[in-house]
């Protein structure tokens, strides 16, 4: 059994796939960050970001909860809330 990621964890590795899949720039990553306007993401970019946040987190985010995230923060609390107890993250 291994322990759940922290919280600096989490938001390292969701960072990190920002800054190498979605090309964002690392110095625009802050928890206030808007996803559209601050980050430059758009619709499909937001699915791909589910995809590759629940690959790397082994956890599902449903729809509706996808649908509300805006910020970053957002996506930090969604994984966090998200994350089972007893598995880590893959994409350490």
């Amino acid at each position: 059994m291994t322990l759940q990621p922290t919280t600096s964890e989490i938001e390292t590795l969701v960072d990190r796939i920002l800054v190498e899949e979605f090309e964002v720039d690392p110095e625009a990553l802050r928890p206030e960050a808007k996803l559209v306007t601050d980050l430059d993401l758009d619709s499909l970019d937001g699915v791909d970001l589910v995809v590759a946040l629940e690959k790397t987190f082994l956890c599902r985010i449903p729809e509706d909860e996808a649908k509300s995230i805006r910020t970053l923060g957002d996506i930090y609390d969604r994984v966090r809330a998200r994350m089972p107890a007893a598995q880590a993250p893959t994409g350490a």
